[in-house]
């Protein structure tokens, strides 16, 4: 039997059924807010950098505290890499969540000529349709042309140059805050890095009411070697010569993402932002003393020296802090990591090739997030399944060599002569991949394979 309620009963029952979902629900909404609030966003991408110039790398010649503190307060993965060995198809590939070479950007002349394709969506217009404020400051190189310039691409603001550049007296060099036009810098005090940290810091205080996406593509390490006097006395010790500027150029670049990451915290958003810092490729040791470490190759080859990087992720009280990981990432994996987060939803249509990392780092998923990697540059090109690599590259012998990266790191064993097996399931993996991609491009036919695959990633 129910018991019916009297009528002054039922005008009490019904005030305290206002009186909690006045006060009470707010106070749970607000509760479930806090919990899903959206992440802020920041991408510290080096250029040329070199695997083992950091000190958590283990450089001991160099000072890194800020750039080791990622590392320290978050993940450093043992075995990062990116899907390109050099500058255009790494950003390429980073902004995207696809190998370049699927539509076709396999060189740095894509930039050059026709740009990143206007039907691939980069990570930035993925964060601005999840509500976030964007913006790009630094070395964009995925295309010159006004269409391609980032404020075309999904950020609400640029600064920084389109391509390669001096770090004095930058050409190419855009300010959005000004116009989408290229413009000339005559200040002959105006040092790109430092330029970088101040604008980053700058836009950081501007937008920090909503979340927030910020790239940072430095053009530091990149050639030409330049550096102020002030990060070049830090240095007195050590002979004249490249070797000096390369470590005030690293320096003075560590001190720029110390700038970002201090402005971060003192916003008091620390605990609410994923940061990473990756290089875009190996370094290329000849030219300006980058070291690769333990690595075989360098730059623009396909051993390890090319696409394996140094790669730190941190987000405070998300992912562990202080330890390794050393499954196999790639910077593919950047986009939906990030999306994820933000609360977005991984669409099958969008075609990545890069997977929502968080679920393994937290050990929520304790298998690899990828069994195979791929790459191809030219008639270089490599594939890693599991531990063991297959890879055709300069420097080697030009036939494919096989090395197993868990005991040679160097790669210095060549074992497809004792293992033809091996040889031949990894080889098929590759050849599959392969077809699947776009064409060849080649210098002078930048854009090759656009026609083949023309597979959008909306």
């Amino acid at each position: 039997m129910i018991a019916l309620q009297s009528p002054s009963n039922f005008r009490r029952s019904a005030r305290c059924l206002r009186f909690a979902v006045a006060t009470v629900l707010p106070a749970l909404l607000s509760l479930h807010g806090a919990a899903t609030k959206q992440p802020n966003v920041v991408i510290f991408y080096a250029d040329d950098l070199g695997w083992g110039e950091t000190g958590a790398q283990g450089n001991k010649d160099i000072p890194t505290p800020h750039i080791d503190s990622i590392a320290k307060n978050g993940l450093r993965f043992t075995n990062g890499y990116v899907a390109a060995t050099y500058c255009s198809p790494s950003r390429a590939g980073l902004l995207t969540g696809r190998y370049p070479t699927r539509f076709g950007h396999e060189f740095n002349s894509v930039a050059n000529t026709v740009g990143l394709r206007r039907d691939q969506t980069t990570m930035a217009t993925r964060l601005k349709t999840l509500g976030y404020a964007t913006a790009a400051v630094g070395k964009w190189h995925l295309g010159n042309q006004s269409e391609n310039r980032p404020t075309k691409r999904g950020f609400d603001e640029f600064y920084g140059t389109l391509n390669n550049t001096p770090f004095f007296h930058p050409t190419n060099f855009v300010d959005s805050r000004i116009s989408d036009d290229v413009r000339a810098v005559t200040d002959p005090n105006f040092y790109t890095t430092d330029a970088y940290a101040e604008r980053s810091v700058d836009w950081l205080e501007k937008n920090k009411s909503k979340p927030w996406f910020l790239y940072l593509p430095f053009n530091a390490q990149h050639a030409p070697l330049q550096a102020p006097k002030t990060y070049l006395d830090r240095f007195s010790q050590m002979p004249e010569g490249n070797r000096k500027i390369f470590a005030a150029m690293m320096v003075a670049m560590d001190d720029a993402i110390g700038r970002v990451l201090g402005k971060i915290r003192a916003l008091g958003q620390e605990e609410n932002t994923i940061i990473f810092f990756i290089a875009d490729n190996g370094g290329p040791t000849a030219s300006t003393t980058s070291g690769n470490g333990p690595l075989r190759g360098f730059k623009m080859t396909t051993f390890e020296g090319g696409p394996r990087v140094p790669f730190f992720a941190q987000w405070k009280g998300k992912i562990p802090a202080g330890k390794t990981y050393d499954f196999p990432v790639m910077n593919l994996d950047v986009l939906p990591t990030v999306v994820a987060a933000a609360g977005g939803r991984l669409d099958s249509s969008w075609s990545l090739d890069g997977v929502d990392l968080l679920p393994y780092l937290t050990g929520a998923n304790l298998a690899r997030p990828h069994q195979t990697l791929y790459w191809r540059y030219g008639p270089q090109w490599a594939v890693r399944h599991g531990d063991m690599k297959l890879v055709v590259s300069k420097g080697g012998s030009g036939q494919p060599e096989l090395y197993n990266l868990a005991t040679d790191l160097g790669e210095s064993k060549d074992l497809a002569a004792a293992q033809p097996a091996k040889v031949k399931e990894l080889q098929s993996l590759w050849d599959k991949w392969s077809a699947e991609q776009a064409p060849a491009s080649t210098p002078d036919s930048p854009a090759g394979g656009a026609k083949k695959n023309k597979k959008k990633n909306r």
